[in-house]
């Protein structure tokens, strides 16, 4: 059951900065989200909020800034691609979280097999989903991507990279 928010009273919020310190103990993976631009130029920024939705249909969400200069890009095209970054792309990861227009030099890629996704990084994921934008939701500061996962890969010898406290790690197998 659900309880509607707007019914109950709430005193107060988190203040900003405690919150961010709350949420940056969970540790998230780390996720390179790519599109392509009006121009056919690749767009792409980092994220930490993406997860699996639904096995059937095979769905998953990112979460991503009203402001960024790649959301343009995803709702152009009606699609994005999901970089599972791999342990040790640290560099990668904070090029890709600036406003910077050369974040895709000396990165090597290639094309989805379909026309919805972004570049796909060919040396620095342990796994990418191309996602068909299905739905998206307006949260705050940032909308909610949903989309149906199209096609997607993994390499099962590669590690991958978590983010958690503002430091980047890497997923240590188990015994």
């Amino acid at each position: 059951m659900f309880v509607n928010a707007s019914l109950c009273m709430f005193p107060s919020v988190i203040d900003p900065q405690r919150f961010r310190d709350v949420m940056s103990s969970f540790p998230s993976g780390v996720v390179i989200l790519t599109a392509f631009g009006e121009d056919g130029q690749p767009r792409g920024l980092t994220v930490s909020a993406f997860c699996a939705v639904s096995m059937t249909p095979p769905l998953a969400l990112a979460c991503i800034d009203k402001t960024s200069n790649t959301l343009p890009a995803v709702q152009l095209t009606g699609g994005f691609t999901a970089n599972i970054l791999a342990a040790g792309r640290e560099e990668l990861a904070r090029r890709m979280a600036t406003k910077l227009t050369s974040k895709f030099e000396a990165v090597t890629w290639r094309r989805p097999s379909s026309p919805i996704g972004g570049p796909i990084f060919e040396n620095d994921t342990s796994a990418y989903a191309v996602c068909a934008l299905k739905d998206t939701i307006e949260a705050g500061d940032h909308w909610i991507l949903i989309g149906l996962v199209t096609e997607g890969d993994h390499r099962e010898s590669t590690k991958p990279m978590i983010y958690s406290r503002r430091l980047y790690d890497a997923i240590e197998p188990g015994p």
